[in-house]
């Protein structure tokens, strides 16, 4: 049963904001979990492909390719396509939060973000059983 325990969840957090990006990582990889930072849309997707994740976290207002774009490109992809997203947005207009969902994002999380809330929404995505790995 050491196996089990051992097995450490991999999250990729695609944000250009440098000061989120590590309280992320801090606060994911002090419960355990992995966490790999991207702060572009194409870094996100070479780092999803590269080595797909558990889990992806994903700002929607990135440089280059959009948060959006991100996740439509991945769920193309028929190997990748179970890997959920949650979507972490500063916007709480309706529409970016429907058009989050409606790319394949699990659920929508608004900045500022509360870390219990991140966590609970973290574990309800893994146990989903649609995690990738």
């Amino acid at each position: 049963m050491l196996w089990i325990m051992s097995m450490t969840r991999r999250v990729v957090y695609v944000e250009d904001n440098a000061a989120n990006l590590a309280l992320v990582k801090k606060v994911l990889g002090h419960i355990g979990y992995e966490v790999e930072g991207a702060i572009t849309g194409e870094d996100g997707l070479d780092c999803i492909q590269r080595d797909p994740p558990d889990l992806v976290l994903l700002d929607l207002d990135l440089p280059g390719i959009d948060g959006f774009e991100v996740v439509r490109r991945i769920k193309a992809i028929p190997a990748l396509h179970a890997i959920p997203f949650i979507a972490i947005s500063a916007s709480v207009m309706k529409q970016e939060r429907k058009l989050a969902l409606d790319a394949g994002c699990l659920s929508f999380i608004e900045k500022p973000f509360d870390i219990g809330e991140l966590r609970v929404a973290v574990e309800e995505a893994l146990a989903s059983g649609n995690s990738h790995g």
